[in-house]
């Protein structure tokens, strides 16, 4: 299955490419020298992303890092440049009928190509360049909620829920520290991971020992996780080992009562079954363990199918994945297919928050939405 999705992915990356590279290339004057230069780079920069995780599946070094940050931000580029270059085909098959393109462009049409490509260069260049400042500074989202259970110990309790922390070669130790550390100022009771903890390859995270850091959140009544497809992506079991290794308690199809005060159901990614053929428990199942005079937090990586947690009355259900499309303007096809892609909602009693994640997958690049981390006060009434 993992050659299978990297397989599809690395091939509607090439086919993007290879039309924007035709595309830049007939930008450039046929007796420019420049030609064979651009030839080398791009294929250099298209190709790194694969060139570079098949050197770090060989042998992980300071070269297969440049290589996947540099395809990774390539991913991103590759969106905008492909955007940029179909606008451009458009207004010139309108222009072929309906001729609109002013002097300046018909005057000197090639001088005009390679001005229009540095513009969309640079253009690209500074686009990456604020979206990485944009994503490695999440802010901390604040909500209030209010729940209905008479059993809980406590009259409040304070949670801090990050999703999609996605460790790994691009979300490393520096990044890592910086997540626990903004954790930690927040002195939660409770912390919350609903999936996409560990990227695609936990080789990685081994190397740059970054459970380490996980094990220095400080949590009162600990630190709870459930999968994401991408521990499945990269293997679910071993992902899920060294996270318990390291402080994380994983629930897979679990609940547990924390605190004398909440019960907290954590369901297993709903891919598992594409990945190992196994079906997860139904929430109902789940459920049946409950004592549902207490306060119930469902984790949910994917944010489906909300109605079963309103049918089983949840009080609240936390989730990620979305990443809320990270990349404008991918927002808005996450937006068609998710009910709820990203921040709050309330269906009858049940309360959902669908965070957009700390980290990013692909490239290290957020642009129209900023990363975040969640603080949650939750009052028992």
């Amino acid at each position: 299955m993992q050659i299978l999705f990297f397989g599809v992915f690395f091939g509607i990356m090439g086919l993007f490419s290879f039309y924007i590279y035709i595309r830049g290339l007939q930008s450039i004057p046929a007796d420019s020298s420049l030609r064979h230069a651009y030839s080398i780079v791009f294929w250099t920069v298209a190709l790194s992303f694969i060139g570079g995780r098949m050197l770090e599946n060989v042998l992980s070094s300071a070269l297969s890092d440049l290589f996947i940050w540099m395809g990774s931000f390539w991913i991103a580029a590759m969106l905008y440049f492909l955007m940029a270059a179909v606008a451009l085909d458009v207004m010139r098959l309108v222009n072929h009928f309906l001729p609109f393109f002013p002097s300046a462009v018909t005057n000197n049409y090639p001088q005009a190509k390679y001005l229009i490509l540095a513009g969309i260069t640079g253009l690209v260049g500074f686009l990456m360049l604020a979206g990485h400042i944009n994503a490695v500074m999440p802010r901390i989202k604040n909500i209030s909620l209010s729940l209905a259970r008479k059993s809980a110990r406590l009259e409040s309790l304070d949670v801090v829920a990050v999703s999609d922390i996605h460790l790994g070669t691009i979300v490393g130790r520096s990044r890592i520290d910086q997540i626990v550390d903004r954790i930690n100022r927040l002195d939660p009771d409770l912390v919350l991971l609903p999936g996409d903890i560990v990227d695609e390859d936990l080789q990685p995270v081994i190397k740059q020992n970054l459970g380490e850091a996980l094990r220095s959140i400080r949590a009162r009544l600990g630190i709870y996780a459930v999968t994401g497809n991408h521990e499945y992506i990269g293997g679910a079991e071993e992902a899920c080992a060294y996270l318990t290794e390291h402080n994380i308690t994983v629930l897979r199809d679990q609940s547990v009562k924390v605190g004398d005060t909440v019960f907290i159901v954590g369901r297993e990614d709903r891919s598992c079954n594409r990945f190992n053929g196994r079906q997860r428990k139904s929430l109902a199942e789940l459920m049946a363990g409950v004592d549902r005079s207490y306060p119930v937090i469902l984790m949910d990586h994917q944010p489906f199918g909300l109605e079963e947690a309103v049918g089983q009355g949840v009080d609240l259900q936390l989730s990620g994945h979305t990443h809320a499309g990270q990349l404008w303007p991918v927002n808005y096809i996450v937006d068609a297919v998710y009910e709820l892609p990203w921040g709050y909602k309330k269906i009858a009693g049940t309360q959902f928050y669908v965070s957009n994640g700390v980290g990013t997958w692909g490239p290290p690049v957020r642009i129209g939405n900023r990363p975040e981390i969640v603080h949650l006060r939750l009052n028992f009434r």
